[in-house]
């Protein structure tokens, strides 16, 4: 009886991306807190039925939408609401203050209020979510474990979702334990007070970063008018609330709805966070929380910069329709859509024909050449890029032009998520390496951006000559990042400014894309190879933001910065950098090694002691495979699959897909030039080891500015030239493939009268490893020889 009254899937919240929905409408959720209050005599913790009625009544004409209770309410008080407009976050308190795991009876009372409380409330239309906890103290954390806590969270959270399957569940967390890894929730949830507007943003982009493609909703914002005023409080609000929508959190509740608090058996009358009085007298700050939640998610009459949405396709029929639909829901208020068609030879031009755009036809000219051609038809001064295989959210280009008002960044990206519904092979995909990924510097700032997410002011594209033509299918992203970077911009990163991006939804398109991806980085290191370490990587300076990423064997132990006994605000999970060992498995060309030792031990069959690689050999298949299922253990799939041996087989699939996606970019890279042992730039045969060179200069020079100079002459011959760190007492290393490099020194000589002469020394080395490479394959040369096994 039970089930039959939970409400039909469409009405009930849901989670998409970053936010929240009723159906297809967006739901923005403008609450506040109510209680925890006296218990009346029989026991139920809220007050009376009509003074309930007349503060929910005040609440809807305040435009609130949203009440978050700290314990199960009545199911009166949930008809209330219902009839109010009021969607009521139920708290599900237990005893998180003491050490709960320590006590079997506890734990399972516990699960037993759980479910009792879940019960109590199932099936109402009134329901937001469920809070299966709410600031579990550091100190408890510590004593029992962080892993541990988390296994308990998750059990009452897989506990909650037996009873009631279609509701969402969360657990409210606080700075002090940020550092609990909670994935399995549908939302991410946070009591935060800052009363600073700059040290509150950054705090959010921190936690939405954290949260990756889950929403983050704050539980509890708020100030004290006792200690602060009420005019304090009121401006206060303002700025918090604005703040937490502009940085792209799901909702916010206000601690709290009036001044009457009861907690722990006792009135609290030294606080007055209310936005009513004990006596439900308006005070100043209600006033500014109807105002401030009226005007958002983003504030009426504001000036929106134009903006100019490029897609580029070639073939796209399939997938372009979801894109012009997407973007016909824009939200946004002025902006173009243009189209270039990128000499398509399917219906690509006649769907985009049928939407309000511009449309542009050409030859098949490549990416970065259609991603041109957008940019100089555009008449916006900001140019947002979406591929043809993508949708946006409704407020995209909202927090893109936010972005670029608020900060001068002359790029800004954001997440790209995949869609569910798309398929078993879409959704592994989404969990395997090698997708379109950001790269943070920080929470806000980024070093590179994916094409299928990004926007730039168009007089920064002008001013480096747009994308390169080179680039005729990948790596243009790249590219036109590190250019700007190069020409003094810097790179933004809104984790809101999301778009709905398809996955490759067959295993031989994934195959093919990453060979792709292999070739974009043998042309990125062809042009750029100052950036490029010996083996051919590069070595991001920032974080990779998304999921599918290849982790590192690494068992060293993270550790939560708590401060001194524990006692720090703001504590966070630091895990130690991976150490080169650990690295070695990621890289593709660690299937290069498995192939090699697979011919040695193969030769074995000849020479009986090369038998001895075959334990390499293992160690060696052993690490890919052991990452590639640590990897797909932490796959979280975009479409509910409820049969179990259905998720089996979808990680299967992911497993599979970390394996041989490191073979697909070493193909991809070695066809294209991309090996260790290869050597950019000519002249490398002449070089003696120890070589001086003298340069006179009539008029003085900067020796700063000689060596800019003599490093932009290498760069444009195609040499790679890295320039020497704060302690090296080298200027410039010159690498000559994986096993060789050669540094230079130069010493500035003053002749008077701006008179100089420049000296120059190089030498020439072998780098440790080609030395020991050469003589492990020289002993095994000269001892097979001697054993007659040719």
């Amino acid at each position: 009886m039970l089930a039959e009254a939970i409400p039909d899937a469409a009405e009930r919240p849901r989670v998409a991306g970053k936010f929240l929905y009723v159906g297809d409408e967006k739901l923005w959720v403008k609450g506040v807190t109510y209680g925890t209050f006296r218990p009346m005599e029989d026991g139920t913790a809220f007050p009376e039925r009509e003074v309930v009625r007349r503060d929910f009544a005040m609440m809807a004409t305040c435009g609130i939408n949203s009440i978050r209770t700290y314990t199960p309410p009545p199911r009166w008080l949930l008809d209330l609401a219902q009839q109010t407009g009021l969607r009521v976050m139920v708290g599900l308190a237990w005893e998180q203050h003491v050490t709960f795991l320590d006590d079997t009876a506890l734990t399972n009372d516990i699960e037993d209020r759980i479910r009792a409380g879940i019960h109590t409330c199932l099936g109402h239309p009134a329901i937001l979510c469920y809070a299966i906890g709410n600031e579990i103290p550091p100190s408890i954390v510590r004593w029992h474990g962080r892993k541990k806590i988390e296994r308990f969270l998750r059990n009452l959270y897989e506990l909650a979702k037996r009873i009631d399957p279609g509701a969402l569940v969360t657990y409210v967390n606080f700075p002090t334990t940020e550092y609990l890894q909670l994935p399995f929730l549908d939302f991410q949830c946070f009591n935060v007070y800052l009363e600073s507007r700059e040290a509150l943003a950054k705090y959010l982009a921190r936690l939405q970063n954290l949260a990756l493609d889950r929403p983050v909703l704050m539980a509890e914002i708020g100030l004290d008018s006792r200690r602060n005023g009420e005019r304090a409080q009121a401006e206060s609000l303002d700025w918090q609330i604005r703040t937490a929508f502009a940085e792209g959190c799901a909702g916010t509740f206000v601690f709290a709805w009036t001044d009457e608090w009861y907690r722990g058996g006792f009135p609290i009358d030294d606080w007055d966070f209310g936005l009513t009085t004990r006596h439900r007298t308006r005070k100043p700050a209600l006033a500014a929380v109807e105002t401030t939640y009226a005007e958002l998610p983003f504030a009426t009459g504001r000036n929106w910069p134009k903006v100019s949405v490029v897609v580029c396709s070639f073939n796209g029929a399939s997938t372009i329709r979801d894109t012009l639909e997407g973007l016909k829901r824009l939200a946004y208020p002025s902006f173009e859509v243009i189209v270039i068609n990128d000499g398509s030879t399917d219906a690509t031009p006649t769907i985009a024909g049928e939407y309000d755009v511009k449309l542009f036809s050409t030859e098949n000219r490549g990416l970065s050449n259609a991603r041109n051609l957008g940019w100089q038809h555009a008449s916006g001064e900001i140019v947002a890029y979406i591929d043809d295989d993508a949708y946006p959210d409704p407020h995209w280009l909202h927090y893109i032009a936010h972005t670029f008002q608020t900060t001068d960044f002359v790029g800004v990206g954001g997440p790209n998520i995949a869609p569910p519904g798309d398929g078993p092979i879409a959704d592994c995909v989404w969990n395997a390496p090698g997708g379109p990924v950001a790269v943070l510097l920080t929470d806000r700032e980024a070093e590179h951006i994916p094409g299928c997410n990004m926007a730039f002011r168009r007089d920064s594209l002008a001013a480096i000559g747009g994308f390169d033509p080179r680039f005729r299918t990948a790596g243009d992203d790249v590219d036109v990042c590190w250019r700007l970077q190069d020409n003094g911009g810097k790179i933004g990163f809104h984790a809101a400014a999301m778009v709905w991006h398809h996955r490759r939804n067959s295993l031989r398109m994934y195959w093919n894309q990453q060979r792709g991806y292999g070739k974009a980085e043998a042309l990125l290191e062809e042009k750029w190879p100052e950036k490029y370490n010996a083996m051919g990587h590069f070595s991001w300076s920032g974080r990779l933001y998304g999921r599918g990423l290849l982790e590192a064997l690494d068992f060293s132990r993270s550790r939560i910065y708590g401060g001194s006994w524990g006692s720090a605000l703001f504590q966070s999970l630091h895990r130690p950098d991976t150490g080169l060992l650990a690295s070695l498995p990621l890289m593709p060309e660690w299937d290069l090694a498995i192939g090699i030792l697979c011919v040695l031990t193969l030769l074995g069959l000849s020479w009986s002691p090369l038998f001895w690689t075959a334990p390499l050999l293992v160690v060696a298949v052993a690490a890919r495979l052991a990452q590639a299922l640590i990897a797909s253990s932490k796959a979280d799939f975009p479409t509910p699959w409820p049969a179990t041996a259905d998720r089996v087989k979808l990680r299967a699939i992911t497993t599979l897909l970390h394996l041989v996606q490191p073979m697909a970019r070493l193909i991809g890279r070695l066809r294209h030039g991309l090996t260790p042992w290869r050597s950019r730039g000519g002249g490398w045969d002449s070089l003696e080891w120890s070589s001086r060179l003298a340069l006179w200069c009539e008029s003085w020079q900067s020796p700063m500015a000689v060596l800019e100079i003599l490093s932009n002459e290498l760069r444009q011959a195609g040499i790679p030239a890295r320039a020497g760190g704060d302690t090296d007492d080298w200027d410039l290393e010159i690498r000559g493939g994986l096993l060789g490099y050669a540094r230079l020194k130069m010493a500035a000589e003053e002749h008077g009268s701006g008179k100089q002469q420049f000296k120059f020394r190089i030498d020439s080395r072998m780098a440790p490893w080609g030395l020991g490479f050469a003589l492990v394959s020289g002993l095994i040369a000269v001892l097979s020889a001697l054993d007659g096994a040719w």
